[in-house]
Order: C-alpha cells, then sequence, then structure tokens
C-alpha cells in the first residue's frame, strides 16, 4: 500500500561544465596534432576517437576537464603532477595535460616533419615494451633526431570493455601546492560547492574492552570477562571520532542542496576550523556525489626544488640514459665503491620507491636492463604477493623471466588476449586477479583451454593485489628523473632529498664529519642486531639510520656539509654555498619546525647581542641554546648582553 521510497538519494549528481565535451576534444586533437602531424596516424586517431566516444558517451567528460584545470593550473605555477592509479591507460588522459605516461604502443615520431612509425619490424620488436628503450634514430624525411614513446597499456584497465567503469582519476601534487589546488576547486565550481570527504574513526576492541572494563569499575560493579567481551561486540565499530580524507574533495553540483546527500560538520568536534567536512564517508555517497583525489606527495616538490636548484627542465630528461639505469646494478656511476658506503652494492638509495632494503633486494634478484624493466619491477614491488611466495620463487626456479612474469595487472589481460582468451572474459579474470579473489573453476578451464601454462595460473591464485602498470609507469618516471640529478646533479640532489624526504635528520650526529657518523652508525647497527629489547632502535632512530645511509654515500662522494650560521641557514631547507652544503636550522635536534621559523624571524631584527637574547627573540629553551653552543653555532656571543662602561654611562 506504501510507494517505493528510498531513504537516501539514488540519482548520481555530477557537477556541470559548460560544453565539457566539446572542450575535451578539441584539447585532445590540439594536443594530437602538434605531436602527430595534422594527419593522425591510424593507430592514433582509432584511439583517441575510440576514447572520446566512450568517455563522452558515459558522462566522464565533466571529470576529465575538472582534472584538466587542476593539473593544468600546477604546471602554470611550476609544480609537476604525477598521475596514480590506471588513468595513465588513457590516450585521452595523456592528450588533454592529466598524465604524462603516453599508453599507446611503442613508436618513433618527429616533432619537427611530424614523421611517425608505428609499424616498422624494429619498433614492433619492442611490442610490450616502452618506446623509450628502443634504439636512437633520426627523422628520414627531415634528418632531425625522432622522439620515442609509448608505454602499451590498454585503455579497458582504465574504463572497462565497454567504457562505462566509472574513472577514478587520482593525481599526486606537490605536498607544497595541495592546499592551492584544494582552493582552485573553489574557483572552478563556486564557493560553498566543495567540501572535505569525512572520514569516521570507529571504536576499536581493545578500546572498547577498556572502556566497558573501566565503566564497571567506576560503578563498583563486577562482570565476569565473557559478558565483558559480550558488551565489547556491541561497541566496536560505534563512532568514536571524525577526520578528514587526506585529498578527497567532495563537489556539489549547483542548484543542489549537500544536506539532500550527507549532513556537514567540523572535523574533530574544533568548532575553530575552517574546514566543513561531510560526516558520511564518501563510500556512503559514492553513488551521488563527485570526489575528487588531490593527493600531496614528495616527489613533485622534489622536482621542484631540483629544477630551481639547477636551472634543467625536468621534462626533458630522456628515460632511456644508461648511466641513471646503471644506479640500479652498480654504484659506478657515482664513482665509489660498495666498500665506501658499508657494503651497498647498488645506487639506489634515497630514490623515491626503489631505496628500500625490499626492492632494493629486488633489484639484485632481477638486474634490470632498462626502463620497462623498472616499471615490471615497481609493479612488483607495490603488489601484495605478487613477489615474495610467487614470482620470487618462479623467477629462481627458472619457470619464468621478469619480461614474462605477471607483474601489473594490465599483463594479465595482454597475455590471455594473445594466447586466445575471450577478450571480455581475459578482463574479467584480470579484475578478479588483481582483486585477489583468484580464479573460478571456468576461468581455470578457458586458460587451461588456451595454453596458458601451470606456472601462470599458479601465480594468479596467489596475488592478493596488483598494480596497474600506469601508476607504476608515473612512479618510475619521477623517480628516474631525481635519479638524473643525484648523477649529475649530486650536491642539488642532496640538498632536495635531505630538505623533502629526509624524516629523522639530525645535524649532530651527521653534519660534524664522516668519522663521527661512521661510528654512531656502528653503534645503532650493533643495537640492532642485539636482542636485548631495552638496546631495540626506536621508530624514529630507524629513520635517522635511514638518513645516515644517504649522508653516508654523499660523504663518499666527496661533499661536505658547512656548519649552520644561523643569520644565513633557511628554516627547513638546505642550501649550497661554495660548494658544500648548509643544513636547515630543523636539523638541530629539540629545534622544531615552528622554533626554526621563528628564528629565521628573528634574524630579520638585526643581530643577536648575547645567548639570552637570542633565547628571548627566538623563543627557543635553553637546552637547545646550550646544544647549540657546543656545537659551535652561537658563534663567539657572550651569555648575557654585555655593554662598556663608557656605553652605559653614555
Amino acid at each position: 500500500m506504501i510507494e517505493k521510497i528510498s531513504p537516501v538519494r539514488p540519482d548520481k549528481c555530477a557537477p556541470v561544465i559548460e560544453d565539457s565535451d566539446k572542450t575535451l576534444r578539441n584539447i585532445c586533437y590540439e594536443k594530437a596534432h602538434s605531436m602527430y602531424g595534422p594527419n593522425l596516424p591510424n593507430v592514433v586517431a582509432e584511439r583517441l576517437e575510440h576514447e572520446l566516444k566512450s568517455i563522452i558517451n558515459n558522462g566522464f567528460a565533466v571529470m576529465y576537464i575538472i582534472a584538466q584545470k587542476l593539473v593544468w593550473k600546477s604546471n602554470e605555477d611550476g609544480y609537476l603532477v604525477g598521475s596514480r592509479g590506471s588513468v595513465g591507460s588513457s590516450f585521452a588522459a595523456t592528450m588533454s595535460g592529466i598524465t604524462e605516461v603516453n599508453p599507446l604502443p611503442a613508436h618513433y615520431y618527429c616533432p619537427n616533419c611530424h614523421f611517425s612509425d608505428f609499424e616498422s619490424e624494429e619498433v614492433k620488436a619492442f611490442g610490450s615494451s616502452s618506446g623509450c628503450d628502443m634504439p636512437d634514430r633520426d627523422c628520414p624525411v627531415c634528418g632531425e633526431p625522432l622522439a620515442k614513446d609509448g608505454h602499451n597499456i590498454p585503455f579497458e584497465t582504465f574504463l572497462g570493455f565497454n567504457g562505462d567503469k566509472e574513472p577514478d582519476i587520482d593525481l599526486n601534487f606537490s605536498g607544497e601546492y595541495q592546499s592551492k589546488a584544494h582552493d582552485y576547486t573553489e574557483v572552478i565550481f563556486g564557493k560553498g560547492q566543495t567540501f572535505r570527504a569525512g572520514t569516521i574513526g570507529t571504536l576499536a576492541d581493545k578500546t572498547a574492552f577498556g572502556y566497558a572494563k573501566k565503566y564497571y569499575e567506576e560503578k563498583s560493579v563486577h562482570k565476569r570477562v565473557a559478558e565483558i567481551n559480550r558488551i565489547v561486540e556491541g561497541c566496536v565499530g560505534v563512532r568514536r571520532t571524525t577526520g578528514q580524507h587526506p585529498g578527497g574533495i567532495i563537489v556539489l553540483p549547483l542548484g543542489e542542496e549537500i544536506y539532500s546527500f550527507t549532513p556537514v560538520q567540523r572535523p574533530a568536534n574544533d568548532m575553530t576550523t575552517k574546514t566543513v567536512t561531510t560526516h558520511f564517508d564518501y563510500h556512503s555517497i559514492d553513488h551521488n556525489l563527485l570526489k575528487l583525489d588531490i593527493l600531496g606527495h614528495d616527489d613533485p616538490t622534489m622536482i621542484r626544488m631540483l629544477e630551481d636548484l639547477t636551472g634543467i627542465d625536468a621534462k626533458t630528461i630522456r628515460m632511456d640514459n644508461q648511466k641513471v639505469i646503471s644506479l640500479f646494478k652498480s654504484t659506478e656511476a657515482l664513482g665509489i665503491k660498495p666498500e665506501d658506503i658499508g657494503g651497498c652494492d647498488l645506487g639506489s638509495l634515497g630514490l623515491p620507491e626503489l631505496g628500500t632494503d625490499f626492492v632494493m633486494q629486488m633489484l639484485r634478484d632481477t638486474k634490470p636492463q632498462s626502463f620497462s624493466d623498472m616499471i615490471r619491477i615497481s609493479g612488483l614491488s607495490h603488489g601484495t604477493d605478487v613477489w615474495l611466495n610467487n614470482t620470487q620463487t618462479l623467477i629462481a626456479e627458472g619457470k619464468c623471466t621478469l619480461s614474462t612474469a605477471i607483474c601489473t595487472r594490465d599483463d594479465i589481460m595482454t597475455y590471455l588476449i594473445s594466447q586466445g582468451v575471450e577478450n571480455g572474459l581475459a578482463f574479467k579474470i584480470m579484475e578478479s586477479v588483481r582483486k585477489g579473489k583468484g580464479l573460478t573453476p571456468e576461468m581455470e578451464e578457458a586458460m587451461v583451454a588456451n595454453g596458458v601454462p601451470d606456472w601462470y595460473i599458479w601465480s594468479c591464485k596467489r596475488i592478493k593485489y596488483m598494480f596497474p602498470k600506469a601508476h607504476a609507469c608515473a612512479y618510475v618516471m619521477m623517480a628516474f628523473r631525481i635519479a638524473y640529478f643525484k648523477v649529475y646533479y649530486p650536491l642539488a640532489y642532496y640538498a632536495a632529498y635531505f630538505s623533502i624526504r629526509a624524516t629523522a635528520f639530525n645535524y649532530e650526529l651527521m653534519c660534524l664529519g664522516r668519522e663521527r657518523l661512521d661510528y654512531h652508525m656502528a653503534e645503532y647497527k650493533r643495537r640492532m642486531g642485539s636482542n636485548d629489547p631495552a638496546q631495540k632502535l626506536t621508530k624514529k632512530e630507524e629513520d635517522t639510520l635511514k638518513d645516515m645511509k644517504v649522508v653516508q654515500e654523499m660523504y663518499a662522494r666527496g661533499f661536505e656539509f658547512l656548519p649552520i650560521d644561523v643569520y644565513i641557514a633557511k628554516a627547513h631547507h638546505f642550501q649550497i654555498i661554495d660548494g658544500k652544503l648548509m643544513p636547515a636550522l630543523s636539523t638541530i635536534d629539540g629545534l622544531g619546525d615552528k622554533a626554526a621559523d621563528q628564528v629565521v624571524e628573528a634574524v630579520k631584527d638585526g643581530k643577536f647581542l648575547s645567548r639570552d637574547d637570542f633565547k628571548t627573540r627566538c623563543k627557543v629553551s635553553g637546552t637547545v641554546v646550550d646544544l647549540m653552543g657546543d656545537l659551535g653555532l652561537m658563534g663567539d656571543l657572550p651569555m648575557t648582553n654585555q655593554i662598556s662602561l663608557m656605553d652605559f654611562l653614555q
């Protein structure tokens, strides 16, 4: 008798940007013609038109235009943007400037006369590889050097075979620029139309047990543990606090009211903050409203600092530089031997995603020879149960090589289609495996019927999560650029690394010479090997040891630190002065970020008269001033203000 009702809105309310479909089409074709000439090669024209039809017909053009506006604005302001997830699988995303990853097959093209080569035998030999690994060639028409591009990534990974899978465009902005990107969304959509995505912190079982136990103790009521556990079960998962997503922005279309989708609030009950978040987390309202992922990341920040220090445009760095690739096999390009840096036999220390012990062991096991190999390693290292207990074993047993192993989710679909598995089923198998759901009996039967080897099926069953190739490619491109600076502009690299990526840099332990550093490193390593729990390194000390290894490498390459000069040093950034590095003020133990800013501000008011004057004007503790005195950073400043008798009388 009652009509069908829904307590929540059933419809999708995406924001509207006028003529976004026409704008997207124009931007994409303009870029394509600028690269490939007025008459587009068939491969380019067909891929672009196929994608644009899928995107526009399914109403996704507005998402591309929003991302395009944000990326172009960031680039205009001098910060590169890294793409996350599978958005790099979309050629339309490449042509609209959302991602730098070109998903077309490997190819040559001439920026001068627009000659292109997708079809020659030489090019086809690099079918599953990246174009940047192909040999250099000059244009047969005009003689100019040809550009090499293409990473061979299928579009279906992003939008599905029918082009109707809702795109999720995640972008890595510089951490320094993230708040500006968030503010810019308000410029695009209008004031009051954007909200931070809220998160709900729930009660964990251990905390709930403590609450219940304490409640009964305060009431002087004795309850058995079984009864407390019963109460705990009812409490677990209940809202404890609210927070905000690190980069999620919810967009409300004009004319709609936010309260018809979700209540809004100030996170963590902080009524002084300007931030307004949705009360429901995004997954509860994702069928209604659009969320933009505008995340902060260190790589674009580091690249901006490296560009500022060197004057080199990071976009011009080639991805086939052999000296850079050699870092993943030896330390030769750095001009040092493994024994100079504690026995470390690779040059990838301090490189994003490639400098951890886990990945460095993978590099030793796989011995990468090219940019394509690095993409495969990135895929393996970011997956769950893809390398350990899986590909590592298969390579060791000789059943596959790095180039034939399953490294990214795209590998599964492209390989199965090449074996003759029906396209739609190949896509379903890829989606099932990459989410850790394994294979159904029907999937396995189809794979066996098409000659897929046993080891491949065994590998698919073990995978819990897989990285998209486009994401791996975007990460490696960023890492490769940073590695280039490490080889050719070492001081700039170390300045940027210590300023942005070093999380526990300590002036006293690291900047007073190689011998002192080696002594402290030996002590930390001794404690790591100790069975005494009291000797165990704290999390901060583990981070300090990680930074020490990069400092040790810097010393081995013949570079040194300058003592901090409080009148010249910056609060958080290292500086290159006379071929040496001056550390930031915040590297002094006990002098936090805020205090370092206060020192820089106090310096603007003139010289310090004494240590007491420094302490008062900079609002730092006496302990820090004493430490700076012990480290020789207070110069000849007296303890207290001293004036001559003549000055006093005057």
